[in-house]
């Protein structure tokens, strides 16, 4: 598995993309700054601008954009600035924290299909491709899994947490928050509740899955709540403005293409709350069969059939009582987590082109839920299939 990945990385600075060549450009500037000056270099990497001779960059305020290429500067110093071995190594770090992941879940949950976790974080198509090569993605995705991974060790293993896992702990949220802000929060949100509940499980207390929804709604809300007192740029009018700022300007730059559209979507909660089951159902199954001729999407769509039966499973045994042996409180929080995120994108993110790729953010772990269930699990059992 780990060789399709570093395969993918390799595929994509084969057809480096205008992004990856953009970034890779101003990372490789930043790295001569950082030889010729290092001081300079260091002040870069603190500030919200580039300058050294002719060149110049300016970014205003939080931009993940900038912090990716001043990784990519850092990553230079090791590797003589050679696009394939940043490929490579960026490539390797996704895989680790898909790897840490879905190793946790093996030994936490023994009584879950074994090959679930390693198929749903390490095997997806479109997640190996996107989550490799130089790519926000593969930062983010390896982040916030491997970030995962330490939280379900801490709450669910039985070991003493090491001074060492705080400290990778702290340095992964970081990274996730300077990648992706809001993919961030949510995840952080999924995993403070996880932390939350094993507490008050560990004091004996009994939870109902009723009473655990309603403190994973507190949690969300009284985080959403706290964040708008904190700076008025979180605050529900200001983010409602901006979800649908987002959205005209790539749905008018889809003219044309492939795109989703929501003709009544207002910048309002209520309107937000309306939209966001189907937004996140569009990110989930978009494009479909028959909806694009171009490769890219016939791909995609082809990958999304097989998605849409696995939900179909996934209802299924939940209704004959067969929903898999993953902890509700896992399920939850993952559940939670890739609702937000896919609505999220579903309602900033209309063209389907950029959407199939910012949707690895959660899919792997949409894919982690859906292949729990007992009907799947017979499928992927070893033992069957040598017998």
């Amino acid at each position: 598995m780990l060789i399709l990945k570093l395969v993918a990385g390799m595929f994509s600075v084969y057809h480096l993309s205008a992004d990856a060549a953009y970034f890779q450009e101003w990372a490789a500037q930043m790295t001569l700054q950082a030889w010729a000056d290092p001081r300079a270099w260091l002040e870069t990497l603190g500030s919200d601008s580039f300058r050294f001779q002719e060149n110049e960059l300016v970014f205003h305020g939080f931009s993940n954009t900038f912090f990716f290429i001043k990784l990519l500067s850092v990553l230079n110093l090791m590797t003589d600035g050679s696009v394939w071995m940043n490929a490579g190594y960026l490539s390797i770090f996704s895989f680790i924290g898909c790897w840490q992941l879905a190793k946790v879940v093996g030994q936490l949950f023994p009584a879950t299909t074994p090959l679930a976790a390693p198929l749903a974080m390490l095997a997806c198509p479109s997640v190996v491709f996107w989550s490799a090569g130089i790519t926000k993605e593969s930062v983010l995705l390896g982040g916030l899994a491997w970030l995962a991974a330490l939280v379900l060790q801490v709450c669910y293993g039985k070991g003493p947490v090491r001074w060492y896992t705080v400290i990778v702990g702290v340095l992964l949220v970081w990274l996730s928050f300077k990648m992706r802000f809001f993919f961030a929060v949510f995840m952080l949100i999924a995993l403070a509740f996880l932390g939350l509940i094993r507490a008050l499980q560990q004091m004996k207390m009994v939870l109902p899955r009723w009473v655990q929804v309603s403190l994973l709604l507190a949690l969300f809300f009284g985080a959403a709540w706290s964040a708008g007192e904190v700076s008025p740029v979180f605050r529900a009018n200001k983010f409602t403005s901006q979800l649908i700022n987002n959205y005209n300007k790539l749905a008018e730059r889809s003219e044309g293409k492939p795109h989703l559209r929501y003709t009544h979507l207002k910048p309002t909660i209520s309107s937000i709350g309306r939209y966001a089951p189907l937004a996140a159902l569009n990110t989930v199954v978009r494009p479909l069969p028959g909806e694009e001729k171009e490769l890219k999407y016939v791909v995609s769509s082809i990958e999304n059939v097989g998605i849409i039966v696995l939900l179909l499973l996934v209802v299924w045994g939940i209704l004959h009582g067969k929903a898999g042996k993953l902890p509700f409180t896992v399920v939850l929080a993952f559940s939670f987590y890739c609702f937000m995120i896919a609505a999220l994108i579903g309602l900033s993110t209309p063209n389907l082109g950029t959407l199939s790729r910012y949707r690895v953010a959660f899919l792997p772990f949409l894919l982690l839920l859906l292949l729990q269930n007992d009907y799947v699990a017979r499928w992927l059992h070893f033992p069957r299939w040598l017998r």
